[in-house]
Parts: C-alpha cells; sequence; structure tokens
C-alpha cells in the first residue's frame, strides 16, 4: 500500500475526531494529535480502533505509546502492513 493512500484513509479516520474549532485543513504529518489537533485520550482510543480495523493490523503497547503525531501514525502502520520504503 503505498504511503498517500495510507495517509488518505488515516486523515478520514481522524477527521470526525477533531473538535469543533480544529478543521480538517489542521491535519498534517507534523500535527501532534493532542496538541495540535486537540484530541482528547478517549478519542485516541477510538482512533487506534479504527486504525487496527481498517488496515486490519494490530498496534502494540509500545506502538501506542510511540504515537504522538500523524507522521508517527503513518511509520507505525507502514511497519505493520511490511510497506515501509515504499512512496
Amino acid at each position: 500500500m503505498k504511503r498517500e493512500t495510507i495517509y488518505e484513509a488515516l486523515l478520514k479516520i481522524i477527521s470526525p475526531y477533531l473538535p469543533e474549532d480544529v478543521g480538517e485543513a489542521a491535519i498534517s504529518p507534523g500535527s501532534d494529535l493532542i496538541r495540535d489537533l486537540n484530541i482528547n485520550s478517549s478519542h485516541l482510543v477510538d482512533i487506534i480502533l479504527d486504525v487496527e480495523d481498517h488496515f486490519n493490523i494490530m498496534l502494540e503497547d509500545q506502538d501506542m505509546e510511540a504515537l504522538k503525531t500523524v507522521e508517527d501514525a503513518l511509520g507505525i502502520i507502514e511497519v505493520k502492513l511490511g510497506t515501509t520504503g515504499n512512496s
């Protein structure tokens, strides 16, 4: 799966959990999910579950702890899918 495809799917997963004062345009690879996008911890859990379901992967505790930015999520998903280096 190409990185762009993963990124587009990730945007669709994250967008519904954004608070009203944060628009989808605020999402970029460098966006911190909590600080920049104001996603609360319960919604972060929902995003993780949605990512697991959408990509048919299982995120381990260390993956979840490392998931701070959109870029982190992309990297973790790529590793789990075995597509690192494919752009």
